[in-house]
């Protein structure tokens, strides 16, 4: 009898979640890919894939090989180094095993305002203005609009 592993394959966590790693180096993929306005599409012609295969990656669904990430980092234009940057102690000090464990944990990528669209569409935005001046004056509106919410108790 043939056992169907779909989904707890290589990889994957003990209950078929793909790989913390995978989903961190996908999210980086997915910040450089909108930081530079470029599409799923675009990104996925420009090296031999379909833009649901770069959605895969994207997701940490599919595992990303060496030479797929060498082409990623080109196309990209960053070192290959930039996916693996800012990842989490607790991913990457964990080893394959442990990181199979600790998938009954929250996903720390969940609730992570870097990963969000809101976030790549704000930061694209403030770079399209090419006025330093008016967009330090927007960094510092921001910034102030951030410290009073902050300073404020929750009005719900």
């Amino acid at each position: 009898m043939v056992k169907n592993t779909r989904g707890r394959g290589r990889g994957r966590t003990a209950n078929g979640k793909p790989n913390p790693v995978d989903i961190h180096v996908g999210a980086r993929v997915r910040l450089r890919r909108t930081l530079l306005g470029m599409s799923q599409e675009k990104l996925g012609e420009a090296i031999g894939l379909t833009f649901q295969q770069v959605q895969k990656y994207e997701r940490g669904a599919n595992r990303v090989g060496a030479s797929r990430l060498y082409d990623l980092s080109r196309v990209l234009e960053v070192p290959v180094s930039f996916f693996f940057d800012d990842m989490p102690d607790e991913i990457s000090s964990k080893s394959v095993h442990e990181r199979r464990e600790m998938s009954e944990s929250p996903d720390p990528f969940d609730n992570d305002p870097m990963n969000r669209r809101e976030t790549l569409e704000l930061v694209r935005a403030y770079y399209r203005i090419t006025d330093p001046n008016q967009r330090k004056k927007v960094f510092e509106l921001v910034k102030s609009m951030g410290a009073i919410a902050a300073a404020e108790p929750d009005q719900k």
